[in-house]
């Protein structure tokens, strides 16, 4: 029997075979009889990678749709050998992928796709966040006016904003869905995007500068 520093060994030459094309397969994996299984391990590998690819392609959705589908499956490829996953959970895979994006050179022309995968991110941590009741008018309104200075909200779980130089909200818009759509965008505008789900469904939302700051301090306690 292996022991666990052994078993631990093996699993890490396995992922690191598994997210890596050029990683030779791990000795202790054999075909029937004793041998050799080089051409088994590699269907396998590329389902695995293209089983991941088609994660991140649900997480980003928009992001696949701008560079198209085959060449966001090259670009996972790539993502994969650098970011092996950490995580059981697919939903948590491609943190990194705002960073990675932003460090890739062939795709510099589209300046704003870091921006845009941080807000495809962004809805997707929304909409696994935990419930909460949101706080409602008539329970603000019920407050007697000399204690509303010393009052601190605590901002919903669900609650993000993703500010940009470039306008992510309304890429996203138009390339999300079943169809992209055929609309001009001046990509240059600035958008500053509250994310966020009061209810069931994630609601994103286009705030001033002003309002972001606001709801910022207010997080803030």
């Amino acid at each position: 029997m292996a022991t666990s520093s052994e078993t631990r060994s093996y699993d890490r030459d396995l992922a690191k075979a598994l997210s890596n094309r050029g990683a030779s397969k791990p000795d202790r994996i054999i075909g029937p009889r004793g041998k050799a299984a080089e051409k088994r391990f590699d269907v396998y590998r590329n389902n695995v990678t293209y089983s991941i690819a088609s994660a991140l392609l649900d997480i980003y959705p928009a992001t696949a749709r701008v560079i198209a589908e085959d060449n966001f499956r090259r670009l996972a490829t790539l993502y994969l050998e650098r970011h092996p996953p950490r995580s059981p959970l697919l939903f948590e895979y491609g943190r990194e992928m705002s960073a990675f994006l932003a460090n890739f050179e062939p795709l510099s022309h589209l300046p704003y796709l870091p921006d845009l995968a941080r807000l495809e991110r962004a809805w997707l941590d929304a909409y696994h966040a935990a419930d909460a009741e949101p706080l409602d008018g008539e329970t603000l309104a019920s407050c007697k006016p000399e204690d509303l200075p010393g009052l601190t909200l605590t901002a919903h779980p669900a609650m993000r904003l993703v500010t940009s130089p470039y306008a992510i909200l309304d890429i996203f818009t138009a390339n999300r869905g079943q169809t992209a759509q055929r609309r001009r965008i001046k990509a240059a505008h600035a958008q500053t995007v509250l994310v966020t789900r009061p209810q069931l469904t994630v609601q994103l939302v286009a705030i001033s500068p002003g309002q972001a700051a606001f709801l910022e301090r207010l997080s803030e306690g």
